[in-house]
């Protein structure tokens, strides 16, 4: 029997103005779907005009100026339906979602659903779940002492995987997708006898573990930055009465 990490997976990231998932907005999107190993990826890529301008500093790390957008991107309103429906098309079919932090890329669709759509992510899995592996939370469970960063490019760099044109949101899909398999190979002992749902459900688990963690770092450090436990999407943020 084929484990879940030799099988069909898929990846989504973006690109955004920002790292606000309540604020800002994103500027470019990726799908990428491969059925196995060395198999030729299909990748779906969305260039989106946010309607806002994009600050220099996020420019810098993607390089998508607001001149490139408004030429060449598209409204947010029909796009950001059309990335949920993508990811929706990968539950029905089964295949588990790979996703870098996560929290950051599916609240930020969310939030631009709930802002240009009057809707919202979770109603596109009402029916079936969305099943996410995050290589993030994965790598910070399995190898909890190892020292140093654990941005996409460490991870890469650790799992010897070559990621090609970073912050370019297909090529960072790709790429965290086999940072996955390759976490997979690495852990399969405690990984391979453990079903997408059931990683899905554990995540949650060590990603807000993983959360109290860090807070309590920050609160010894002095810092008042707050960190959420929430995995995979964060809540809707309600307005004070």
């Amino acid at each position: 029997m084929t484990c879940w990490y030799e099988g069909p997976l898929a990846a989504f990231d973006t690109e955004t103005t920002g790292v606000d998932v309540e604020t800002d907005r994103i500027v470019s999107a990726s799908v990428v779907v491969q059925e196995g190993p060395a198999i030729r990826p299909r990748i779906s890529r969305w260039l989106i005009n946010p309607g806002v301008p994009v600050p220099a500093s996020a420019t810098a790390v993607h390089g998508l100026t607001d001149e490139h957008l408004q030429r060449n991107g598209r409204w947010p309103s029909p796009v950001v339906e059309e990335i949920a429906r993508a990811l929706a098309e990968q539950a029905a079919a089964g295949r588990p979602l790979v996703i870098m932090n996560a929290p950051f890329d599916l609240t930020m669709l969310d939030r631009e659903l709930r802002r240009h759509r009057a809707s919202s992510l979770d109603r596109w899995f009402e029916s079936t779940p969305l099943l996410v592996l995050d290589p993030r939370v994965l790598d910070k469970h399995l190898d909890r002492y190892r020292k140093g960063r654990r941005t996409l490019t460490d991870l890469c760099a650790q799992y010897g995987v070559t990621l090609e044109g970073a912050h370019d949101a297909a090529a960072d899909a790709m790429a965290s997708l086999e940072v996955v398999r390759a976490v997979g190979r690495r852990f399969a002992p405690r990984l391979e006898r453990l079903s997408p749902a059931e990683l899905h459900t554990l995540q949650a688990v060590w990603h807000a573990a993983q959360a109290r963690g860090l807070q309590a770092w920050f609160a010894k450090s002095g810092s008042g930055e707050a960190v959420d436990p929430a995995w995979p999407l964060r809540p809707e943020m309600r307005a004070a009465a």
